[in-house]
């Protein structure tokens, strides 16, 4: 199993080494009875021509310039390290960003207070009177915890009023 592993690496290092960063593209059109078709080979950029990439020329060779003509060649350069190191980069940061929301899931639960307004839905009715309720001075929070708890209490407290709303108009309807 350990070796099947170690395989599937070299072959994947293998296949990330067999590209090359230069080619000549060259898109030859449909000819006569000929199909068309795209030829790529690692070429010079001097070199980047009908005559240099076409390999085997498909025509015979009175019509190789008439052929040749209609072909579009270009140089096209890139640079593997650049997409390897981006790559690399933008995996890091998505890896980091899933350690970090591991991290809040399991400490949520330890810095999370009693949510006075987390009540079931059919006691709301009963216990809307009973609610404490914030004094201003108190919801503003100095850290970030405090404010980002504010905004979630807020939130959770529109929720509700419009659950309030649907259940008070699906009463009237029923």
């Amino acid at each position: 199993m350990f070796f099947a592993g170690v395989s599937d690496v070299c072959l994947f290092v293998f296949f990330f080494q067999s590209f090359e960063d230069v080619r000549c593209k060259c898109i030859c059109p449909p000819y006569r009875n000929i199909t068309g078709h795209i030829y790529n080979r690692n070429v010079s950029q001097k070199d980047c021509n009908c005559l240099h990439v076409v390999e085997p020329m498909p025509v015979p060779g009175h019509d190789v310039e008439a052929y040749c003509l209609l072909c579009e060649c270009k140089y096209e350069e890139r640079s593997s390290n650049t997409i390897k190191v981006t790559i690399i980069i933008y995996l890091s940061v998505v890896g980091a960003l899933l350690l970090y929301m591991l991290f809040l899931l399991l400490v949520d639960p330890l810095i999370r207070k009693h949510d006075p307004y987390t009540q079931p839905l059919h006691n709301e009715e009963d216990t809307e009177e009973m609610r404490p309720q914030v004094d201003s001075s108190q919801a503003r929070g100095n850290t970030v915890l405090e404010r980002v708890e504010g905004a979630q209490q807020r939130w959770k407290k529109q929720v509700q009023e419009q659950r309030k709303t649907v259940f008070d108009r699906h009463k009237m309807l029923s």
